[in-house]
């Protein structure tokens, strides 16, 4: 019992509890449209697009979500802009902004005194640093973010099954695709801290890749999502704190774990479960076969 209350009596720990539940929550329900969209380059992407911003934040010594808010917003519509040429494809035109970016971050960082201590707490994250502040920002974005998402799901539906559909009945798809770019952007945003720029992805990637083995329904995927992401920050977080490891990569462990589990368990989509339908069909048809010979043989 101990190995559960022991890390909630310290502050830092409280509070990095909540900030990975809210994270986790956030991740995962904005995650299910990225990985439905295959949109998980992109989200790569974002996470290393924006350090440029969180680099100039942090030198000037204000909130890193600001700078990367701003570096978020001009990769989404630079993006969303690049790609609509026809001569450059969507993965070129991510692979040319996040580069440029990431590197442009790099070389601002590389000027600056303290350049490896620096570059590490921005890259995996200092979730045993947030503040009760950033627990409240990250919570206020994050139901922002969500409401969005929310009031817009049956159009980001259509547009992740349908987008040529969703064009012929007249949504307006580029504007929801620039849309859900920032909402992706913002999420990795509020996320930097916890997990660090590297890390990100696999937060929003993991969970919901995890929840689309366990069900074919949109709203219970939703549901095991988010469920996944924020049991696992909580899980690697305790797991963290105990073992004496980096608390973002614990983390991302403890969800690939999970996400490893379901490949092979998954009750319908899981290896095992389809080397057991193989098995019994082929069982069902040699039975078949061999009542047929029967019946010839009479």
């Amino acid at each position: 019992m101990s190995w559960l209350t022991e890390p909630l009596q310290y502050g830092f720990m409280q509070r990095a509890m909540m900030e990975v539940i809210i994270i986790g929550a956030l991740c995962g329900l904005v995650g299910c449209f990225v990985v439905l969209r295959g949109l998980a380059f992109i989200g790569d992407a974002l996470a290393h697009a924006v350090f440029p911003g969180v680099v100039l934040s942090y030198i000037a010594g204000q909130s890193i979500m600001i700078g990367a808010f701003v570096f978020g917003g001009m990769t989404a519509l630079g993006i969303g802009i690049l790609s609509r040429s026809r001569r450059v494809s969507e993965d070129s035109a991510i692979g040319v902004v996040f580069a440029a970016f990431f590197a442009l971050g790099v070389v601002i960082l590389s000027r600056q005194g303290g350049f490896n201590r620096d570059l590490g707490s921005l890259l995996f994250g200092n979730i045993l640093g947030v503040s009760m502040d950033d627990v409240w920002i990250t919570a206020v974005i994050g139901a922002i973010v969500a409401g969005i998402l929310l009031a817009l799901l049956k159009e980001f539906t259509l547009l992740a099954f349908d987008p040529t559909m969703a064009r012929a009945a007249g949504y307006p798809v580029f504007a929801l695709d620039v849309l859900l770019l920032l909402l992706v952007s913002a999420t990795i945003v509020v996320s930097l801290q916890t997990v660090g720029n590297i890390l990100i992805l696999a937060l929003i990637v993991t969970p919901p890749a995890t929840a689309r083995l366990l069900t074919d329904r949109l709203g219970r995927m939703m549901a095991a999502s988010v469920l996944i992401a924020s049991s696992c920050g909580v899980t690697g977080l305790y797991i963290s704190y105990h073992a004496g490891t980096a608390a973002g990569a614990t983390i991302v462990l403890t969800a690939t774990a999970v996400f490893l589990l379901a490949v092979v368990f998954a009750p319908t989509h899981g290896l095992l479960s389809g080397y057991l339908q193989r098995r019994h069909g082929h069982h069902h048809a040699h039975h078949f076969h061999a009542a047929g010979e029967e019946v010839e043989l009479s």
